[in-house]
Order: structure tokens, then sequence, then C-alpha cells
């Protein structure tokens, strides 16, 4: 069975070039036709779909007001309205989004030690690459944001906008943690065109989403699909090289919209054009699309970008802690009740907040379903008297509604009792 992965999307080397085939409209009138019966069921479907905030100026792109759409009569009409939606999203979009061609240092001597290499005396070693990854225009100043790993290690940055305008890039600030960063271009006004942030803490599941970015290099390339999860938790590639612990992304969101090595750093969005994600990560066995893609959400975006204009960097409130969902065979290890919900604080990093504010790590040695482990260290349930189900609950909390210096109120089981530990919130290692 083939191992599936999460891979971050950058295109690696300029030389990999490969197509993949996607789903298109001839899909999606396919199942317009088949599943609209009759005109009447066309126009209901069409009305129920449309959010019922939006208007004659904003429904998606619709030439319609809300208030006409019972006159769209045919499945046809009701596909045409779909498709001047979609193109109208593209031509506002396609513009804020922009190619980036990067370049980076090798170590030829890493190359040397291939088997058969000395056999090849002609063969060339270069001595840098070229990748290839995606970006979007955040304000008139020029600033642009993409992956950190697109520019990561870049000796130089391109960035080539929808009308073909190539200019040079300089890195502004950068955060492994949350993946993202900005870079910075002295281009002419009338190209710095910014996109407008949605609010990721109102999607749901099913709304529609549309991914623009450069797939393969093929530059301006859009493909729609629906937000198909929300909350997942992705790892980053940061670690802390002192206590050897990993970090995650949190609220992350899942989509079938198609995405594709080159599309890290562009844009998920919905259907009134507004950015709700950058695209940074695909889970696929085969290194291309496999319906499933990850973006990181506006809400993170729109804390972390501005510290990175401003300071080239942004602080992570940092609580000192690792652990691990509580699971009813946790819970019966530790004689609490089965269905106590929570994270396990199994590991406290040394001087770090936790460890100063008092919080016990697990320290008895038990096996689960034939896995060791540890257990009898404090269970948090909630931050400032939010509910915390599970690790990735403490973590959404501190990206989202915390700051460094910020104290929290950590509501804790200790030996089965209940107990308020204070605990001032540090800044995430630097390495």
């Amino acid at each position: 069975m083939k191992k599936h992965l999460i891979i971050v999307i950058s295109l690696v080397l300029i030389s990999v070039f490969a197509l993949s085939a996607c789903g298109g409209m001839a899909d999606i009138a396919s199942i317009v036709s088949n599943q609209l019966e009759s005109a009447q069921a066309a126009s209901e479907a069409l009305t129920q779909a449309v959010p019922p905030a939006l208007d004659a100026e904003s429904v998606g792109g619709l030439s319609k007001p809300k208030s006409e759409l019972s006159s769209i009569t045919s499945g046809s009409e009701l596909l045409a309205a779909y498709e001047n939606a979609l193109m109208n999203v593209y031509e506002m979009v396609g513009p804020q989004v922009v190619n980036i061609m990067v370049q980076t240092d090798t170590n030829p001597g890493d190359l040397q030690n291939i088997p058969g290499l000395e056999d090849m005396p002609d063969l060339q070693i270069p001595e840098f690459n070229q990748g290839l990854g995606s970006g979007f225009i955040w304000d008139t100043n020029g600033n642009i944001v993409t992956n950190n790993h697109v520019v990561d290690g870049a000796t130089e940055i391109m960035v080539t906008f929808s009308d073909g305008t190539s200019v040079l890039a300089s890195v502004v600030g950068t955060d492994p943690y949350s993946d993202l960063a900005v870079i910075k271009v002295d281009a002419s006004a009338d190209l710095l065109n910014p996109v407008t942030l949605g609010d990721s803490n109102q999607l749901k599941v099913g709304e529609i989403a549309i991914a623009i970015g450069n797939p393969f290099g093929l530059d301006g390339t859009m493909t729609v699909g629906n937000v198909s999860a929300l909350g997942r938790s992705l790892p980053s590639s940061r670690v802390d090289l002192n206590s050897g612990a990993t970090y995650s992304i949190p609220l992350v969101i899942q989509t079938d919209a198609s995405v594709n090595p080159g599309n890290s750093g562009g844009v998920l969005v919905n259907d009134l054009g507004e950015v709700i994600g950058v695209t940074f990560a695909i889970e696929s066995a085969t290194g291309s699309s496999a319906g499933i893609g990850f973006a990181i959400p506006a809400q993170i975006v729109e804390k972390v970008v501005p510290s990175l204009i401003t300071n080239g960097k942004y602080e992570h409130p940092y609580l000192g802690i690792s652990g691990n969902d509580m699971t009813p065979d946790i819970a019966e290890a530790m004689n609490l009740p089965v269905d106590t919900r929570g994270a396990l604080v199994q590991q406290v990093s040394p001087g770090g907040p936790a460890e100063k504010a008092g919080l016990q790590p697990s320290t008895t040695m038990v096996t689960i379903n034939g896995v060791d482990g540890t257990v009898g260290g404090d269970v948090i349930t909630a931050i400032d008297g939010q509910p915390i189900k599970n690790m990735s609950d403490i973590i959404a909390y501190l990206a989202i509604q915390t700051q460094v210096d910020q104290t929290v109120k950590l509501t804790v089981l200790r030996d089965g009792e209940t107990q308020i530990v204070d605990v001032t919130l540090g800044s995430r290692p630097t390495q």
C-alpha cells in the first residue's frame, strides 16, 4: 500500500513538469442535468444555494439579485449563472496573484556521493536550483504574501505579475511556524491591486472554494471545489532543537479544489473573491493532487502578516508543553471518568511558562493497546473558561486568542481535583 504524505507544494525543480487532468465545467453540466428534473427544481436549488446575506451587488458575481433568481427557469440558465460567478471571481482575483521564481544555492559536494556518479565524467552538476511558487498582493506598498517554504534559502526572487511584468523581490519577513512569508517588490501602482481578506472563522463545510495559483508553473490557473473539512492541524517546518518538540499550524482548511506543486503561496477564495486561506500543502501518494489540499486560514494570516511587515518576524505565544488528547483508555488508566475530555500534559519544557506556573507532567508509565506511554499529569480542560476537548483546541486558542506576555487561566484536573492555574505566556523558541 502506498503511503500518503503531507507535502508542501512548491515546485522544487523547474525541470520537473507535468500536467494533471481535473474535472471541468462539463462535469458540472452533467451533474446539473442529472439532478435538476424540472425548471422549478432549478430555480429552487439556486435560490437556496445563494447565501441570504448577499444582495444585488455581491451575489458571487451573478448578474441578478436574489429576489430575481426565480426568473431563472432552466438548468442551462443555472449553469450560466454559476459560470458567470466564477468568471467574475477570476477577473477580480487573477491579477492579484503572482508567480514567484526563486533561485537557491545547493552544495555540489552533497551530490558527489551518489553511486555511479564517478562513471559519468561529462555530467554537469548545477550550482543552484530554481523553484516556483505563488503569492498574492497584500498592499499598495509592494508587499506580497507567500509561503515560507517557497522563499526559504532563496538567493534571488523574481515576481511575475499577471500581465507578464517581472521584477526582483526581497524578503521582508518570514515565519516558519505558520509557513508564511512576506516579500516586497518595487512595481508600478497599477500592478499593486491588493486582495480582500475574508472571515475564515465563518466558513462552513460545503462552501465553494476557489484556488488560484501557478501549479507546475502554469500561471493564472483556477480550480474550483468546496471546503471539505475545517479545523485540521498540520505540522509546521519548525522543530525546537532544545526539546525536540514539534509545532502545528491550527485551524487549517481542507479543500477538494485541485492544488498541485507550484500552488504554494497562492490563494483560496470564496465566491465573493475574498481570500479565506493560503494554499500550502497536499496529501498525496504521488506528489500530485489527490483531491485533498490544505490552506492556512485567513484568521492566522491577518495576525501574522502585519508583524512580518513591521518586525520581520512574528512572536507566537508559547505555553511550553507537549501532550496527548484524552481518550477513554487514558482516562481509565488515570482512574478518571471515561468521558473525561481535555489535553493530557505529558511533558513540560524546562524553564518554560508552564513549568514556572507549576504544571505537572505525566510520570507514570503504562501500556495502552500495546503502546507504551505516560499518564498521571495535569489534564487541561479549559482556557479562560473556554472548554478544551483536545490538544488542537489548545493550539488554536493560543494562536488566535492570545499574545506573548498575556496571562491565561488554565482549568486542570490534578489527581482528580479541579484547579485553576495562571500561566503567563512566553514567546516560542527561535530555534
